[in-house]
């Protein structure tokens, strides 16, 4: 039986998203997501969903046939010229995104792709260095959710060292909450929720 008052960490990320999104309303300026693992394209279509018409999502991820599923995904909700799909890394934010682009949000699904190779999955290294790279475009209040999964071999040092990373970050600019469930025994997962001041 699921807990009926306590979200899940998906349902509690969506709340998170539609909070965000419910402020770029109040601005005049289009809103601009990066979705650092496209996967499959659910993320990637909820955010073009939420940055509206004006808005624009980037996505990137290394493996073809996610993003082949993902731009299939995109076209049949008629979503499909609201985002561009970087076949590369997520490190490689700084360099893939237009200069002086401001960044509203950005959203970090990590581990592996489903129905694929697991073999295949993020790494710390180039999470904190795509995180590092996004931040200095992120905009005031922008958000950015990192969804930690450690049931597969190397996903608890992933986030292990995603979580000392984001601890570093100075309370003067960031605020970093963290939420999860602390008796779940199996597959531990934890959202990392970053906000620029």
């Amino acid at each position: 039986m699921r807990p009926r008052h306590i979200p899940s960490i998906l349902q509690f990320t969506k709340l998170i998203w539609q909070q965000v999104a419910a402020s770029w309303n109040d601005t005049e300026t289009a809103a601009v997501a990066v979705d650092g693992t496209v996967g499959n394209g659910h993320d990637t279509l909820f955010l073009a969903e939420l940055v509206g018409e004006k808005g624009h999502v980037y996505g990137f991820d290394v493996q073809a046939s996610g993003l082949a599923n993902a731009q299939e995904r995109l076209e049949s909700a008629s979503m499909a010229e609201r985002v561009t799909l970087f076949h590369d890394g997520h490190e490689k934010v700084a360099e893939r995104l237009p200069e002086e682009i401001v960044v509203a949000g950005a959203m970090y699904n990590l581990g592996y792709l489903p129905g694929s190779d697991h073999a295949v999955i993020t790494r710390a290294h180039t999470t904190i260095a795509s995180l590092q790279a996004l931040l200095p475009m992120l905009a005031a209040n922008g958000v950015v959710t990192v969804h930690i999964y450690t049931g597969h071999e190397g996903g608890s040092a992933e986030g292990d060292e995603i979580q000392a990373w984001a601890a570093t970050l100075s309370w003067k600019d960031f605020r970093v909450g963290r939420y999860d469930f602390p008796n779940k025994e199996l597959n531990k997962e934890h959202l990392l929720v970053i906000e620029k001041l």
